[in-house]
């Protein structure tokens, strides 16, 4: 089993890497995901300190900070709502 999971990991490996050079993508996908993670941390900051919501605290871990990267702002507004609807 790990023999097939590694397997998949160095074909993934390789056609990332085709991918990346063919495509003649650069490195400009680096900086994109640099200022969504900077916003993503920006959105969750303030959902902490604003006072808006005083009984909600998002902590910033790898978890939150993907949610918010990858859905935006109403990945904030999700992770509120969970937060105050769970606890």
């Amino acid at each position: 089993m790990k023999l097939v999971l590694v397997g998949v990991l160095v074909v993934s490996l390789i056609l990332l890497l085709y991918i990346l050079f063919v495509k003649k993508l650069g490195f400009a996908w680096l900086t994109r995901l640099g200022f969504h993670v900077v916003l993503a941390a920006l959105g969750i900051y303030l959902v902490n300190f604003s006072g808006l919501f005083t009984e909600v605290y998002i902590p910033l871990n790898p978890v939150t900070m993907s949610t918010a990267l990858v859905l935006g702002l109403p990945g904030v507004a999700l992770l509120v709502g969970l937060k105050m609807t769970i606890v």
